[in-house]
């Protein structure tokens, strides 16, 4: 007779990922370039992934803000050996952005070739000379703000990524607010903020999203940043799907 098949059980984060409304999250997209996630770390799990911030080893390299112009706070990139919900959610969510940024390829005409499993999209992105780990832990304090940006280390990208708030706001920080300017064509831009809450993940554009246009669709560029803490401390942690 055959070995039986072992069929490991999913970890938390796995799990958390898989059963958000991901139609719903689509939708939100579509209409907006961003969507508020339910929650995918625990209260604990953030305490404990914010307390990481102060131990060297777990990170490859420290960028102070100010110094850099890009505002006023401090980030820290993960090396590749990679905390066990940092790992599991960036694994997990993967394949689920993945029809949405296949979706949006096809609708700005790009090639849009990701493969089905995030290690082979990796291994491309090391192939191409992006070998360094993107994962951020962030750190504010009372006056720190980010300018708005976008995240691009490279040729290759993938055009979705996730912010995860480790604090509460109203609670632990004021102010602090996830921005987002979208250069809409031929028009005004337009902003969004979004106080992220504890253990909740926000979907966000990398770089453009598809809009509808007289000439069909068009690539709307989208920046993101941070408001300014006003008191308090606000950590975040960010999940970027391409390496630098």
């Amino acid at each position: 007779m055959p070995a039986p098949t072992v069929r490991s059980e999913p970890t938390p984060w796995a799990a958390r990922a898989t059963a958000q409304n991901w139609p719903a999250l689509t939708a939100e997209l579509d209409e907006h370039g961003h969507a508020l996630m339910g929650p995918l770390l625990t209260p604990d799990e953030c305490h404990e992934l914010a307390d990481l911030y102060d131990s060297e080893q777990h990170f490859r390299s420290t960028i102070d803000m100010a110094r850099h112009r890009f505002g006023s706070g401090q980030y820290r990139y993960f090396t590749h050996d990679l905390p066990a919900p940092v790992r599991e959610l960036r694994a997990a969510l993967y394949p689920k952005l993945l029809p949405i940024a296949q979706d949006w390829a096809i609708r700005l005409r790009r090639p849009g070739t990701w493969p089905p499993r995030l290690d082979d999209w990796l291994a491309q992105c090391h192939q191409a000379g992006q070998e360094k780990s993107s994962q951020i832990l962030l750190r504010y304090g009372p006056g720190d703000w980010n300018a708005l940006h976008r995240d691009l280390f490279g040729d290759m990208i993938f055009p979705l990524q996730v912010v995860i708030g480790l604090d509460t706001p109203g609670e632990d920080y004021t102010g602090g607010e996830f921005l987002m300017v979208e250069q809409r064509p031929r028009a005004q831009s337009r902003g969004s903020a979004v106080a992220l809450p504890q253990g909740h993940g926000l979907i966000f554009t990398t770089r453009d999203r598809p809009i509808r246009s007289v000439r069909g669709w068009s690539a709307a560029p989208m920046r993101h940043g941070v408001s300014t803490v006003r008191s308090g401390h606000r950590r975040t942690l960010g999940l970027v799907f391409h390496d630098a």
